[in-house]
């Protein structure tokens, strides 16, 4: 299964063909070795194993973003009540 993850460029090195990318918070460097498309500091683009995969559309960025978001809280909240669980045992 290949999952890639909606970011947003925030600078792009046209030397080394790389972007810094916003990830849910976190900035890393992608290549954009794997782009055919013209890409632009505020495009959001999808982000698979430190490539540049494709854009997609900010609104779509946005709604994955955030069911990312709940998936995480979701995850955090499970793992508290197992620790709840372990802890009365």
């Amino acid at each position: 299964m290949c999952l890639a993850i909606p970011s947003k460029v925030i600078s792009i090195n046209l030397e080394t063909n790389m972007a810094t990318l916003d990830t849910l918070g976190v900035k890393r460097e992608a290549s954009l070795d794997l782009m055919q498309d013209d890409v632009v500091v505020g495009d959001f683009v999808l982000l698979h194993v430190g490539y540049i995969m494709g854009k997609i559309d900010e609104e779509d960025a946005k709604e994955s973003l955030k069911l990312y978001a709940q998936m995480v809280e979701a995850i955090k909240e499970e793992e508290e009540e197992l620790q709840k669980i372990n802890n009365a045992n």
